[in-house]
C-alpha cells in the first residue's frame, strides 16, 4: 500500500465536461422495440413474483464507444474529476491478446491517515464505536455504531461530531449516510429505523424523522436526489420510499410516499441518476430517474413529472447470496452524454444505455455483458471507460469495460472492509427480516464503499482508504522502479499509440501527445542502457552474457525503430553497446530482421563496417548476403565488398553492389560465365554449384531484359533503355574479351544453350518476343526489328548442323521459332528448308535412340504452329515410316479421318489401351457427322477380335455401349474359349453405368453359354452366377452341371425346378462317395506300418461341408413334407453316416470313428425338430452298429437327445413362471388404479357451481375424476350436447376443466377414449328423499373407465417396464417356433409388426420393478 504524495490535500479543482472536445465516434447502437403501454407501479406490486416479467428485451451490440478516451487529473485529490469525464482523442481500433497487453499498476491505494486516527481516537475518547458507514461529496461523513456522524474536510481535518452518545442509545447505530450535492444537509439513518438531517455549516440537527417507514425496520440506505428536497429510503423490510422536504411557516416537515412495497419481492438497494453539474440541462434530468435492485429484479422508475415504470429486467437464476449491485454513470457518445446502468447480481455485469426518445419517452438499450469468475459485493465506475470491482474473497479488480480486460487486482485484506450484515438482519429491532434478505446481508457493503469524481473510498474496521488512477508517468515508474524495463517501455507505447486504458493525465492534440511519451521512452533506452552494462557479468561463460543483452539489445533497438529515433541508435546507444564485444554483436545482429523488412534501409557508414566485419568474422555468410541487397551501399569500399563476395560465393549480393553501387550490369556477366563456360565447352558435368551460377545468370539476364533489378527491385526508369541494349550487345557478342583460338563463335549464347537450352528459349521468348515486353526501350522499333532478327539468325548459326544439340534441344528452337512465326504480326525471316532438315532429321527411321523424346518435340512443333511449314503428304509419309503414331494422329485427326486413328492407337504399343476411350468419347459426343461416326463404328467392328485380345473387360463395356446388337456375332468370331468366358463374364456382369435390364444383359442364350463357360473355367463362380442369374433355361443347364460333375449346382437346380428328393440324391451320392474314401483310407491304415506309426487319421476334409449342404436341404424342404416323405429324406441320409462306423476297426481308425459319430449326432440334432424321437431311437437300435451289446457306444447319442429334452422342459417351465407374474403383476396394479378413493375438492358441480346436496327435485348423479372435480352428470351431458360430442357412455367423459386449461377437450382421439375406459373413472348416484321424509340412504354405483390423468398415470406405470412385455416376446417365439425362418435368429420381414424389429428392442431377463402399493 503506497502513501499518496498528497493525501493530505484531498481538494482540488474539479475538472468540467465539454461536450464539444468529443470526437465523434462510429456508434453502432441497436434500439429495443418501444413498449405501447408501461406498466404501472401498481401493476409491479400486485404481479407475483414468480410470473415472468412482460418486459421484452432485444439483446442488442455494445455500444460502440471505444474511440472515446477519458482522463482525469494526476492527483490523489477527491475532486480531481467529474463523474463523466471529458474525452481529447481519437484512439486507433486495436485488438489486442488480454495476455500481451501490459498496463502496469492502475490503481493508487492510499491510506487516508487524519481520518483514520480521528476514527480510533473518536472511538476511544468519546466512546464513539466502530465505524460502520461512509459517504463522501465536498466532505466526507462517517458513521459509527455509537449513533455518531463524523464530518472532515477535504483536508482530513474533524470538522463535526454531529449526535450524542444519548441518541446513538436511542436510536441505534448509523447504517446509511447522504449529502446533497452542495454539501448543506446530511442525511443520516440508523439501525432502529430513525432519520435525521443536519446542517453541515453549523451542525445543527433540523428534522428527526420517525414515521418515513413502517416502525420495526432498519433503515438501510438513504440517498439525495438531484432535487434538495426530495431523498430516498430503503429500509430492511425491502420498501422503498420518497422523502420530501417541506417548510412551511418556519415549520420543517417530511412527508413520505411508499414507491414499493417490500411484501412484493424486497428491494436491497437503490441508486438515483446524480447529473454532474456541466450536464444539468440534460434531457433526462427532469426525469429524476431512480434504480432499485430487488432480489428478483431490477426496476427503472421515473420520479417526476409523475411516478412511471420505464424498465423492468429479471434476473437470470442468481445465486440467493449473491448481492444485487447498482452503479450510474454518464458516458460520452456521438457527441453527447448518455446515463449508463451498470448492475450486476453474482458475476455478470449488466449495461443499460438510458436516454430520451424525440416523442418524450425513455428509451433503454441492452448492451454487452461483461462476464467474470467471481461473485461481485461491490460495483462502482471510476471514469467513464473503466470500473472497480470487489468480489467475496475482498480481491478488487480495475477492468475497463469497451475491451472487458482486468487492468489491474489488489488484495483488500489489509482494509478490514465493515460489512453491512447486522442492519439487514434488523438486528437491532428484534431481526425480523426474511431469510433471503438476511442471506444476501453476509456480504453486503454498500455503506463502506462511496465514489465521488473518479474516486474511490473504502471504510475498514480503524481505518479509511482511497483509490484513484495513477497518471500516465506514475504508471510507467512503478514499472521501472521494478526494474521491469521491458514492460514499461511496451507500456509507454501503447501510451504513444494511443492503445492504453484507463489514461490519466495525457491532453491535447495527438502529435503533441506523442511527443511527450517519445521524451519519456527515450529517458527510458538511455536508463536501460546504461543500467544493462552496468550490471554486467565481469566474467563467466559467453553464453551469460548474450543471454544478459538478449533481454535488452533487441527491445532497444526494436523501440528506437517504433519511433523513428535511428540518430538515438546509431550515435548515442551503438556507441555505448559497442564497448562491449557481446553487446556490440548482439545489436548489429537485432538490425537484421528490421533490414530485411525494409524498416531500415540506410546505415551510417562505422555500423556498416562493423556489420560487414561482424558477419564476415563470424562465417555468417548467407545472412550477411540477404542483408547486403537489402542495404544502400553506396557509402561502403565497393572493390573491399566485391572481393569479399566472390570469395565467400555470394552471388546475389556481387551482382547487387555492381548494379547498385557502380551501375555496372556486364561485369557480373563476365564473371558468371567465366565460371560455367569452359567446363560447357569442353563437355564436362557441372558441379552443384555452377548450376546455380547457371541458373542465376538466366533469372539475372531475365530481370535485366525486363526492367527489374536483380534480386529484387526495380532499375531506376532512366537506366532500363541503357540495360537492356547493354545486356543485348553483351549476348550476341562474337567473341568474349579473353578469346582464344578454340573458342567457338557467340559464346555466351552457345554457353545458355548448352546449359539449359529451353529455360534460355523462354527467357528470350518472356523478354524479347512476347507482346507486351517488346523492344520499345531502344531506340527505335527499326533497331528492335534488327535485334529480334539477328538472335533468331545467331540461333540457327549455331543450333543447326551442329551434333553437340540434341533431337530435343533441336527441336525446342524449331518450336520457339513456329511459334514467333505463328504470330499474326511476325517479321521474323526463316529459310523453310531448315524446317524440311530439321523434321527429316527428328523422323530419321535409321536412327532408334531417343524415339518418343524426338516424336514429341516434332508433336510440339506442330501445335505451335509448325504445320504450316511442312507438306503434308511427306509428312504424313516420314511420320509414318518413322513409327510416329501421334504424329499421324495429329495429321488424320486434321484431316478428319478419324476411322484411321483407331490403326494409329493399335500399332502404338504405348497407348493401344486408350484405343478403348477415343472410340466411347467419339461415338458419344456431338461434333462429328453420322459419316465421320460409321466410319469409327465400321472400323471398331472390324478389329473387334483384336480389341478383346487387348482388355476383354473394357472391349464388354464399349460393346454394350455401342454395339449391343452384334454381340452374338462378336462371340461366335472369338475362337480361344477362355477369351470369350472373360468376355461373355464382363457383358454380364453389372458395372457402374451399365443399365442393368440392358439387352445384352437380358439375353437367355448369353446366360446358357456362361453357364457352360463356367462350368469348364470357373467353378467356383458357378453356384453364385446360378443363384443371381434367372434368364438360363433349367433342363440345359442341369445337363451341363451332371456333365462336368459340379453335384452342389446339380442339386441347387434340382431343388429349384422342384424335385428335391433328385437333389437330395445328388447330394447323398456326393457325400457316400466322400465316406467311402474315408473308410477306405482309415480301413487300410491297420495293415500300413507308416500310418499306423503315424496314428494318423484319414483326411475328412469336404465331408463337414458336404453334410451341412445334405442337412439344410433336408431342413429347408421338411417343412413342406409329411411325415412319410420326412422319413425318405431324413433316415436314408442318417443310414448313410452310420454305414461306415461298422467297417472302421483297429487302433488307428479310433479319431475317424469319432469324427464320424459327432457328425451322426449332428444330424440326429437335426431332424429331432421333424422326426418324432422313438421313431429315430428304434431306426438306430435296428441298425447293427448300434444294435448289438449293451448299448453302451450309443449312450452319447441318449444322453444329448436326453440332455434336449431336459432343456426343452426348463424353458417351457421359466415361460409358465414368467407368465404367471407377468399377469399377476398386471392385475395388481390395475386393481390398485380401480380401487382407489376419490376425494372431491369440493362440494359444488364446477359447471353449474351449485352444491350437489341442495339440488332437491330428482336423485341426481355425481361424478368425481381423479383429479378432485366434481360434476353433475347432468352438466356434463347438457356440455357435450352444447359443444356437439355425443355422449352416451358416461366412461368416455373427461375432466372439463383439466381438459379447458390443456387447450380444449377437443382434442381427446379415440385411441385415448379407448384407453381411458380401461380403468377406474367413478360414477356415484346418490339419491335423496323430500325435506320431511325419512332418507333411505346413497345409492352408489361403480363403472370402471379412465380419465386422462388415470391414463397418464396408468402409462407412467406401464413406463417403469421399459419395452414390450415379457408376454409379448414369448408369445411372439411361440408364433415362429412353426415357422423357423423368423424368430430371434431369422428375424421376420420389415411391416410384420414384430417385437424383434423394434429399434427399441432389448432382452430382459430380470424381472418388473416392483412397486409399493
Amino acid at each position: 500500500m503506497s502513501e499518496s504524495p498528497d493525501a493530505r490535500s484531498l481538494v482540488s479543482a474539479s475538472s468540467q465536461l465539454n461536450l464539444m472536445e468529443v470526437d465523434a465516434i462510429d456508434d453502432k447502437e441497436f434500439d429495443i422495440p418501444q413498449v405501447d403501454t408501461p406498466p404501472t407501479l401498481e401493476s409491479i406490486l400486485n404481479e407475483p413474483e414468480t410470473e415472468e416479467e412482460t418486459f421484452m428485451w432485444e439483446d442488442t451490440s455494445l455500444l460502440n464507444t471505444e474511440n472515446v478516451d477519458s482522463h482525469s487529473c494526476e492527483t490523489s485529490s477527491l475532486a480531481s474529476s467529474d463523474s463523466g469525464d471529458p474525452a481529447h482523442l481519437k484512439r486507433k481500433k486495436k485488438t489486442v491478446e488480454m495476455n500481451s497487453s501490459v498496463h502496469g499498476s492502475v490503481l493508487r491505494h492510499s491510506l487516508l491517515k487524519g481520518i483514520s486516527a480521528q476514527i480510533v481516537s473518536a472511538a476511544d475518547k468519546v466512546d464513539a464505536g466502530l465505524p460502520t458507514a461512509i459517504t463522501v461529496s465536498g466532505v466526507i461523513a462517517v458513521g459509527t455504531s455509537h449513533g455518531l456522524a463524523l464530518v472532515f474536510d477535504l483536508n482530513q481535518a474533524l470538522r463535526l461530531c454531529l449526535g450524542t452518545t444519548a441518541t446513538g442509545a436511542e436510536f441505534g447505530a448509523v447504517s446509511a449516510l447522504s449529502i446533497n450535492h452542495d454539501c448543506s444537509r446530511l442525511l443520516c439513518g440508523f439501525a432502529k429505523g430513525q432519520i435525521t438531517m443536519w446542517d453541515l455549516a453549523n451542525g445543527k440537527l433540523l428534522r428527526t424523522i420517525t414515521d418515513a417507514h413502517p416502525p420495526g425496520t432498519a433503515v438501510l440506505h438513504v440517498k439525495f436526489t438531484d432535487d434538495p428536497t426530495l431523498a430516498i429510503c430503503n429500509d430492511s423490510g425491502g420498501s422503498v420510499f420518497e422523502l420530501a422536504f417541506r417548510r412551511v411557516m418556519g415549520m420543517r416537515s417530511c412527508d413520505s410516499r411508499c414507491l414499493f412495497s417490500g411484501s412484493k419481492g424486497e428491494v436491497c438497494c437503490i441508486e438515483p441518476l446524480h447529473t454532474p453539474p456541466d450536464l444539468k440541462d440534460h434531457p433526462i434530468s427532469p426525469y429524476s430517474l431512480l434504480a432499485m435492485g430487488s432480489l428478483t429484479k431490477i426496476l427503472l422508475i421515473g420520479l417526476k413529472p409523475s411516478l412511471k415504470v420505464w424498465m423492468i429486467y429479471p434476473y437470470n437464476k442468481p445465486d440467493p447470496s449473491s448481492v444485487p449491485q447498482l452503479a450510474w454513470q454518464f458516458v460520452p457518445a456521438q457527441k453527447t452524454y448518455n446515463p449508463v446502468l451498470a448492475f450486476c447480481r453474482g458475476d455478470i455485469v449488466h449495461f443499460l444505455l438510458v436516454k430520451k426518445e424525440e416523442m418524450g419517452s425513455i428509451h433503454v438499450v441492452n448492451q454487452r455483458k461483461l462476464y467474470l469468475n467471481c461473485d461481485i459485493i461491490s460495483l462502482s465506475w471510476i471514469n467513464s471507460r473503466t470500473l472497480v470491482l470487489v468480489d467475496s474473497q475482498e480481491q478488487l479488480q480495475v477492468v475497463d469495460r469497451p475491451s472487458q480486460e482486468v487492468l489491474d487486482r489488489l488484495d483488500l485484506d489489509q482494509v478490514q472492509l465493515v460489512y453491512n450484515s447486522r442492519h439487514f438482519k434488523s438486528l437491532a429491532t428484534g431481526g425480523n427480516v426474511s431469510e433471503a434478505l438476511a442471506l444476501v446481508g453476509e456480504k453486503a457493503c454498500y455503506e463502506s464503499v462511496s465514489s465521488y469524481a473518479g474516486q474511490i473510498l473504502y471504510l475498514g474496521t480503524k481505518s479509511a482508504h482511497i483509490m484513484t488512477l495513477r497518471n500516465w508517468r506514475e504508471r510507467v515508474d512503478c514499472l521501472l522502479r521494478q526494474e521491469r524495463f521491458g514492460e514499461g517501455l511496451a507500456l509507454a507505447w501503447s501510451f504513444h499509440e494511443g492503445t492504453a486504458k484507463a489514461v490519466v493525465g495525457l491532453y491535447g492534440d495527438p502529435a503533441k501527445r506523442k511527443g511527450v511519451v517519445a521524451d519519456k521512452m527515450v529517458e527510458i533506452l538511455i536508463q536501460f542502457v546504461e543500467r544493462s552494462l552496468k550490471r554486467c557479468p565481469d566474467q563467466g561463460k559467453i553464453q551469460v552474457l548474450e543471454q544478459h543483452f538478449q533481454e535488452v539489445v533487441p527491445v532497444v533497438v526494436d523501440y528506437c525503430l517504433l519511433l523513428q529515433r535511428s540518430d538515438l541508435l546509431f550515435e548515442q546507444l551503438y556507441g555505448r553497446l559497442a564497448e562491449n564485444v557481446v553487446s556490440r554483436g548482439m545489436f548489429l545482429e537485432s538490425l537484421e530482421s528490421d533490414i530485411i523488412s525494409q524498416r531500415l534501409a540506410h546505415l551510417t557508414t562505422p555500423i556498416m563496417k562493423d556489420l560487414l566485419a561482424h558477419y564476415h568474422g563470424n562465417g555468417l555468410m548467407e545472412r550477411l548476403e540477404r542483408l547486403i541487397v537489402h542495404l544502400d551501399v553506396t557509402s561502403l569500399d565497393m572493390q573491399q565488398v566485391v572481393q569479399m563476395c566472390w570469395e565467400n560465393r555470394l552471388y546475389d549480393a556481387m551482382i547487387y553492389v555492381f548494379n547498385r553501387g557502380m551501375n555496372d550490369y556486364i561485369t557480373p556477366l563476365e564473371k558468371l560465365f567465366a565460371e560455367i563456360g569452359p567446363h560447357l565447352r569442353e563437355g564436362r558435368p557441372l558441379t552443384n554449384e555452377q548450376v546455380v551460377i547457371g541458373n542465376k545468370l538466366l533469372v539475372y539476364i531475365s530481370c535485366s531484359l525486363a526492367g527489374r533489378a536483380y534480386p529484387l527491385g526495380d532499375i531506376p526508369e532512366d537506366l532500363v533503355p541503357q540495360v537492356k541494349n547493354k545486356v543485348f550487345e553483351f549476348l550476341i557478342r562474337l567473341h568474349s574479351a579473353e578469346t582464344s583460338e578454340e573458342e567457338e563463335v557467340f559464346p555466351f549464347i552457345r554457353t545458355l544453350l548448352h546449359f539449359d537450352t529451353r529455360e534460355f528459349l523462354n527467357v528470350l521468348a518472356l523478354v524479347s518476343f512476347s507482346e507486351t515486353m517488346t523492344f520499345e526501350d531502344f531506340r527505335n522499333d527499326k533497331q528492335a526489328l534488327e535485334y529480334q532478327q539477328r538472335i533468331v539468325d545467331i540461333l540457327l548459326k549455331v543450333m543447326v548442323d551442329n551434333p553437340d544439340f540434341t533431337p530435343s534441344q533441336v527441336g525446342g528452337l524449331f518450336t520457339f521459332l513456329a511459334r514467333q512465326l505463328a504470330k499474326p504480326d511476325n517479321t521474323l525471316f526463316v529459310n523453310r528448308k531448315l524446317f524440311d532438315q530439321v523434321l527429316e532429321f527428328l523422323c530419321c527411321p535409321d536412327d532408334d535412340s531417343r524415339h518418343t523424346e524426338r516424336q514429341q518435340v516434332l508433336l510440339e512443333l506442330l501445335h505451335v504452329g509448325g504445320v504450316v511449314q511442312f507438306e503434308e503428304g511427306s509428312l504424313l509419309a516420314l511420320a509414318e515410316k518413322a513409327e510416329f503414331y501421334q504424329i499421324c494422329e495429329f495429321l488424320y485427326e486434321k484431316q478428319h479421318l478419324f476411322d484411321k486413328i483407331i490403326d494409329c492407337y493399335l500399332r502404338d504399343n504405348l497407348r493401344k489401351v486408350e484405343v478403348f476411350s477415343y472410340v466411347h468419347n467419339l461415338l458419344s459426343m456431338p461434333g462429328y457427322s453420322p459419316a465421320e461416326k460409321q466410319a469409327v463404328w465400321d472400323k471398331t467392328l472390324q478389329h473387334i477380335q483384336e480389341l478383346v485380345a487387348l482388355d476383354p473387360s473394357r472391349s464388354a463395356d464399349l460393346v454394350t455401349c455401342h454395339f449391343s446388337e452384334h454381340v452374338q456375332p462378336i462371340i461366335s468370331q472369338l475362337q480361344d474359349d477362355q477369351l470369350r468366358f472373360q468376355f461373355l463374364t464382363s457383358i454380364l456382369e453389372p458395372r457402374e453405368g451399365r443399365p442393368a435390364d440392358s439387352t445384352v444383359a437380358l439375353d437367355p442364350a448369353l446366360h446358357e453359354q456362361q453357364v457352360g463357360l463356367l462350368c469348364r473355367f470357373d467353378p467356383a463362380g458357378l453356384q453364385t452366377f446360378l443363384e443371381t442369374s434367372q434368364l438360363y433355361p433349367l433342363e440345359a443347364a442341369v445337363q451341363m452341371t451332371e456333365q462336368y460333375g459340379h453335384s452342389e449346382a446339380t442339386a441347387y437346380l434340382l431343388e429349384k425346378k422342384g424335385d428335391a428328393h433328385g437333389a437330395f440324391t445328388v447330394l447323398l451320392t456326393k457325400l457316400k462317395r466322400i465316406l467311402e474314401t474315408i473308410t477306405r483310407e482309415g480301413g487300410g491304415a491297420e495293415g500300413e506300418g507308416g500310418a499306423a506309426k503315424d496314428g494318423a487319421a484319414p483326411p475328412l476334409d469336404g465331408l463337414e461341408g458336404s453334410l451341412d449342404d445334405i442337412v439344410a436341404l433336408c431342413h429347408r424342404n421338411s417343412q413342406n413334407l409329411n411325415q412319410q416323405q420326412r422319413e425318405v429324406l431324413w433316415f436314408p441320409l442318417l443310414e448313410a453316416m452310420m454305414a461306415p462306423q461298422k467297417l472302421l476297426r483297429g487302433p488307428n481308425s479310433v479319431h475317424t470313428s469319432e469324427a464320424l459319430k459327432e457328425l451322426t449326432m449332428k444330424v440326429l440334432n437335426a431332424m429331432s425338430s421333424f422326426i418324432p424321437l422313438p421313431d429315430i431311437i428304434q431306426r438306430i437300435l435296428q441298425d447293427p452298429v448300434y444294435g448289438k451289446g449293451r448299448l453302451a457306444e450309443i449312450q452319447g447319442l441318449i444322453l444329448g437327445m436326453l440332455d434336449t429334452f431336459n432343456y426343452e422342459q426348463t424353458l417351457l417351465e421359466t415361460t409358465t413362471s414368467l407368465l404367471n407374474h407377468d399377469l399377476h403383476w398386471s392385475l395388481a396394479h390395475l386393481r390398485a388404479s380401480v380401487s382407489r378413493g376419490l376425494v372431491p375438492r369440493q362440494d359444488s358441480c364446477n359447471i353449474c357451481m351449485l352444491q350437489y346436496k341442495r339440488r332437491h327435485d330428482a336423485p341426481e348423479q355425481i361424478v368425481v375424476f381423479s383429479c378432485g372435480h366434481l360434476y353433475h352428470c347432468q352438466c356434463l351431458q347438457a356440455k357435450d350436447c352444447g359443444s356437439g360430442v355425443a355422449s352416451e357412455r358416461p366412461q368416455q367423459w373427461s375432466c372439463f376443466k383439466c381438459s379447458s386449461n390443456q387447450g380444449g377437450r377437443g382434442g381427446v382421439t379415440a385411441d385415448q377414449r379407448g384407453r381411458s375406459a380401461s380403468l377406474a373413472q367413478t360414477n356415484v348416484t346418490s339419491s335423496l328423499r323430500e325435506t320431511g321424509l325419512e332418507a333411505n340412504g346413497k345409492k352408489v354405483f361403480v363403472e370402471t373407465a379412465l380419465d386422462p390423468q388415470q391414463a397418464q398415470s396408468w402409462d407412467h406405470l406401464r413406463c417403469l417396464y421399459h419395452g414390450p412385455s415379457r408376454l409379448a416376446i414369448l408369445s411372439e417365439l411361440t408364433h415362429c417356433h412353426g415357422n423357423e425362418k423368423a424368430g430371434l435368429m431369422h428375424p421376420a420381414p420389415h411391416g410384420t409388426g414384430s417385437v424383434f424389429h423394434s429399434e427399441d428392442f432389448k432382452l430382459k431377463l430380470s424381472p418388473p420393478p416392483v412397486v409399493e402399493e
